[in-house]
Formats: structure tokens, C-alpha cells, sequence
């Protein structure tokens, strides 16, 4: 077994300049012992995390830090001094204390929130919905027994600290064995970073859909699209999309553009490095810390067998690659026979860039970085919806594609809410109408008629390369199932937007405009129905209680959830059962949709 290896004439001939570039990058960044890798020095284990012992005792300090990545200079909101944040590490059943204290003298607040926690509701680190927040100069004491195992992690849900830095794995212990095994043990947070500040970010975005993306459709794609379908059906495609001020290849909101993606706190070229011995186990937990961004993960040349989702073990799923969405965990295991590097590629959904690091017999060495992938391209079939327009008028209708009517039929539990027939942001019962409050305004808002069930596709971009992708169908729990099979209630909860006027919802109201809550009863069995009416991807967090996901296995089969990627146009199920009363929140986890008005407060009484 070689642990340890001295450099040897391959790594120097082959990686010396390489090792050099990552040196001297990695050094100037504020990163905690858990991140650097392997292969550089004041790594505190060369097993990565396996060996690190849980404590019950943390003192975590919010502030400003020096970053530097690729050699550009910012400013971080670190903890502890570092982005990402210490490795915190817990023991399933042990009382914790975690000591958050503010440092930044300009805020109004900070917090931490442990994300996919279960806990005391004043425990959470919501502001404004279970605690004050943490003023500048003050300490807030954490305190809460600790009920579960597994790969987490924890980040500031205040204002837009979290995409300045403010975020971190959190490693629980379980008091039981595993039903895995493995040799090594490494994180894996993947994270967007931008110079640029985010309240310049999110004014740009409101002021104009697109102003990031820099991969709009071509004059060549155009002509393209004229060959294969004619003039006509691609003018009016154009027209349709123009009509409803979107575009087809606007899949992100922020991009590459003004993204660095980051693995651990290093940029693609930092090349963060685990060590393995050829044959050894390696355990990755995937954790995607991202403001904004959800990440297809892969390793060319490795099958990962995907043995953990959102800190609970499922039936290991043999897999070439992964989506992960915003704030969702995914373990993997992976067994390398060939002793030579292996890329981990984190490529961004709209293709904008990537993020890398190297899975290596050697410190110094890597692989080849496959090239991107084209931008996908958003048709109105992929969210089984047909557009037409009266090119009189210059109206638009909606039109749904019936072709599996039978096998998409909207359940009875998923009627829209009475109130919303009231709203001017959600269309009528008649399908799409204009935003009433502004009639000068040429936008629409549109809803989704007939939904579809979509948990067996992978999502766009993905399952044409000819290897396994995961999908939420493949989902078997390998965790008991606590909660009783009988449904008290159901409750349907709509996902919309105005894309035009950037606001982002829950049945047509932003946060500001709710009349209160969302009610669920305590201990009850509640069958919840999300239906997205827009065309992004939106992953989903309910604070506080896990959402049990139907996805047609039975019922001690379904996988538990804390974060939910819902597809454009797709309905899905999920049972809860409220355990512990309070008020919790509920938003879509991409930062600045969430700052627009998707968020809401679940009252559990």
C-alpha cells in the first residue's frame, strides 16, 4: 500500500508545472486543512476526512478575508478565515453547542442555518422567521441534539452572504455502521464565485433577462433550424419565445460570465487533488454550495455507484454522471484499478463553464479536462407545452401536448388554490392572460395545464451521451421509514414567475405580497404537490421536516429529500410529516430567485 510518494521523473517531466501553478495559487487562498487536497501540504489526513473525530463543541466566526483565485483579488465573507468554511463534524445522538459570532461591522445581520437539519425551529438561523439573526459584534449559541447521520452542510441565509463565501460541509457521524465501506473520504463542494458584488448582480438580472448569458442562439442556428424544419415554423418558434420575453437558451439566470465555478475553493486551474491507491474505495460526498448554479458531475473513465442523497443511503445506483442541484448532496463510491489521475468534472448546466479537480495515484499529476458540452436548447415539448401565435393579433396561447394525456392526468389533490383565480400574476381558468396590474405591459405569465410527471428524465442536456445518468426514478431508500403510509391531507403548492419583471413565486405571490403562511399540522401525513409553471429548474427546501419523494416505489421504498430539483413543467409529489411545530421556511434555493420573491414561511401547529 503507498501512502505517501516522493516525486518521482513522470510527475516532474509530466506535472512539475502544473504542481507549481497550484502551489502557488492555493496558497493565497484562505482555505481550511479539510480542502487543500491531498497532495499539498497541511492536509490533516491523506485519508481525507475518514479519520477526523466529531466534536460537539464549535466556535465559528463570520468575516470579511482576502480571496484570490486565478490571481484576481476580491473579498470574501469567510468563516473562520476561510472559503469554504471549516469542516464541521458530528456525532449521531451527542448535544452540539456551535458559537456563531458576526464580525461584519457593515451588516444588519448574520446567521447560519444547518441545512437539512432536523431541530428546534429557534435552532434553524432563518432571520426573520425563527430568530432575530446575529447583530454585528454579537454571539449566537446553537444548541440541539443531534437525531440523524450523514453528508450536510451549512451556509448564511443572510442577504447574499452565502455567495460571497459564507458556507461549508457539515459531516454527521452515525451511531450505527454504515452499509457501505470504504478506504478513503473525501468532500467535495462545488460552489460559484464572481468578483462582481451581488447586489450588482441581482440589479443587473432584474433590470434584463439575459444580461449574463452570452450564449444566445446564432444567425447560424437560424439557417440551421430553417433546413431541418422551414421558414415558417422557425420564425414563428422565434417569435413565440420573443412574445413571452424569454429565451430558449437562458437556462441559468447568472453564468460563466461573471462565474468562477470552484471545487473546494479552487478554480479549474488550482486543480484540487485526492489521493488513492489503485483498488482503494474512494467515498465522495458531492455537496453543491452554489448561489445559483446546478452542476453535472462526472468522472471519465470511473463508474460511481451513487450510495447517498440528501444525507440518507439509497440502494447503491451505478452511474456515468449526476446532476446536482443547488443545495442537494450526492455520495458516491468509486473504486479506481488503474494507477494513473482521473478527472472529477463539474460542468455547469447551461455549459458556461466548469469546475475540476483530480482523483491521482500521485500528488502533481492530472488527466484530461473533456471539453464543454454545447448549450442546450429549450424546446416547448420539453415541458410538454406547444405554442402558437395569432400573427394578427400578436397574441400568444398556450397549448398543451396531449400525446400521453392518460398517463399525466392531474391528480384531484392538485388543484390550484381558489385565491389564485384572483391573482393577476397566475393565469385564469381559461389559460395565460396578460399581467393585469400593467396593461401597457406586453408580457404573460403563463401556467401549465396539464403537467407532466418527469422524474424519469435525467433533464436537459443530459442522457444523449450514451452512458447512465442519474434521475430521481432510480431513488431507492436504504433508511428505515418511520412515518405511516395513510395520507391526512393534501396540499398543492404552484411554482411561478414573471420572467419579465424577474419576480420569482408561490402560487403567483412573492414573499412581500403572501397573506401569511403556508399550515401544516403537526404529525400529520401531508401529501404536498409541486407543480412548476416556469421554464427553469428550481430546487426546492423545506426547513425543518423531510419531504418523502414519490417516485412509484413503495411506500418504505421512497427516498427522503431536504432539496427538490423540480423540472420545467413538471408535477411531483412528496409526503411530510411535521415533527417539530414552529415556523420554518420554504423557497427555491437558487439565491437571487429567492431574494425575488420565492420564499415562503410553513407554520407547523
Amino acid at each position: 500500500m503507498r501512502e505517501k510518494t516522493s516525486l518521482s521523473r513522470r510527475q516532474f517531466i509530466g506535472g512539475a508545472a502544473s504542481a507549481a501553478l497550484v502551489a502557488g495559487m492555493s496558497a493565497s487562498l484562505p482555505l481550511p486543512a479539510w480542502a487543500r487536497g491531498t497532495a499539498m501540504p497541511g492536509y490533516v489526513d491523506d485519508k481525507g476526512i475518514k479519520n477526523i473525530a466529531p466534536q460537539n463543541l464549535y466556535n465559528l466566526g463570520i468575516g470579511y478575508h482576502p480571496i484570490q483565485i486565478h490571481g484576481r483579488k476580491g473579498k470574501a465573507t469567510g468563516i473562520n478565515g476561510t472559503v469554504p468554511g471549516p469542516l464541521i463534524k458530528l456525532k449521531e445522538g451527542e448535544r452540539v453547542k456551535l458559537n456563531v459570532t458576526n464580525n461584519l461591522m457593515d451588516s444588519d445581520h448574520s446567521s447560519i442555518h444547518w441545512h437539512g437539519i432536523l431541530l428546534p425551529f429557534p435552532m434553524d438561523g432563518v432571520p426573520g422567521v425563527n430568530f432575530a439573526g446575529i447583530k454585528p459584534g454579537e454571539t449566537f449559541e446553537y444548541e440541539y441534539d443531534v437525531v440523524q447521520g450523514g453528508t450536510y452542510w451549512y451556509h448564511s441565509h443572510s442577504a447574499f452572504q452565502e455567495q460571497t463565501g459564507a458556507y461549508g460541509p457539515l459531516i454527521i457521524e452515525p451511531k450505527d455502521p454504515e452499509p457501505i465501506s470504504y478506504d478513503r473520504d473525501y468532500v467535495v463542494v462545488l460552489s460559484d464565485w464572481s468578483f462582481e458584488n451581488p447586489h450588482t448582480i441581482f440589479r443587473n438580472i432584474t433590470l434584463q433577462e439575459g444580461y449574463y448569458n452570452y450564449q444566445q442562439r446564432t444567425l447560424g442556428e437560424f439557417f440551421k433550424d430553417v433546413k431541418e424544419k422551414g421558414f415558417s415554423e422557425t420564425l414563428d418558434n422565434r417569435l413565440m419565445w420573443s412574445k413571452m420575453r424569454m429565451s430558449p437558451v437562458d437556462l441559468a439566470g447568472v453564468t460563466g460570465a461573471t462565474y468562477t465555478y470552484l471545487m473546494n475553493g479552487h478554480g479549474p486551474a488550482d486543480n484540487w487533488t485526492g489521493i488513492f491507491n489503485p483498488g482503494e474505495t474512494i467515498r465522495l460526498r458531492v455537496i453543491n454550495a452554489a448561489a445559483m448554479t446546478n452542476f453535472d458531475f462526472r468522472i471519465p473513465g470511473l463508474n460511481m455507484d451513487v450510495v447517498m442523497v440528501d444525507g440518507k443511503f439509497v440502494k447503491p445506483v451505478n452511474v456515468h454522471e449526476f446532476r446536482i442541484g443547488v443545495a442537494e448532496t450526492i455520495d458516491v463510491l468509486v473504486t479506481p484499478k488503474q494507477d494513473k489521475p482521473f478527472t472529477l468534472f463539474a460542468e455547469s448546466l447551461d455549459r458556461s463553464g466548469y469546475t475540476r479537480g483530480t482523483l491521482s495515484p500521485e500528488g502533481g499529476l492530472s488527466a484530461a479536462v473533456p471539453p464543454l458540452r454545447p448549450r442546450p436548447v429549450r424546446k416547448m415539448k420539453d415541458i410538454g407545452m406547444m405554442a402558437a401565435m395569432d400573427m394578427k393579433s400578436g397574441e400568444m396561447r398556450m397549448m398543451m401536448d396531449h400525446a400521453d394525456m392518460a398517463a399525466t392526468a392531474m391528480p384531484d389533490g392538485m388543484k390550484h388554490h381558489k385565491d389564485m383565480m384572483h391573482n393577476p400574476n397566475v393565469p385564469g381558468p381559461n389559460g395565460p392572460e396578460p399581467f393585469k396590474p400593467d396593461r401597457k405591459s406586453a408580457s404573460t405569465v403563463m401556467i401549465i395545464t396539464d403537467p407532466q410527471d418527469r422524474l424519469q428524465e435525467p433533464g436537459i442536456g443530459l442522457g444523449e451521451d450514451g452512458w447512465k445518468v442519474l434521475t430521481y426514478k432510480d431513488l431507492v431508500s436504504n433508511e428505515p421509514q418511520p412515518y405511516k403510509a395513510e395520507v391526512d391531507r393534501e396540499m398543492t403548492i404552484n411554482i411561478t414567475a414573471n420572467m419579465e419583471r424577474y419576480m420569482f413565486s408561490f402560487d403567483g405571490k412573492k414573499f412581500s405580497e403572501h397573506p401569511g403562511p403556508y399550515l401544516f399540522n403537526h404529525n400529520e401525513r401531508l401529501r404536498l404537490y409541486l407543480v412548476n409553471h416556469t421554464m427553469m429548474e428550481h430546487p426546492i427546501h423545506l426547513h425543518g421536516m423531510w419531504m418523502h419523494l414519490e417516485n412509484g416505489k413503495s411506500h418504505d421504498q421512497i427516498p427522503y429529500k431536504h432539496t427538490i430539483l423540480v423540472k420545467p413543467g413538471e408535477k411531483l409529489s412528496a409526503l411530510v410529516t411535521p415533527i417539530e411545530k414552529g415556523d420554518w421556511a420554504f423557497h427555491c434555493h437558487l439565491l437571487y430567485h429567492m431574494e425575488a420573491g420565492m420564499f415562503q414561511v410553513v407554520r407547523v401547529a
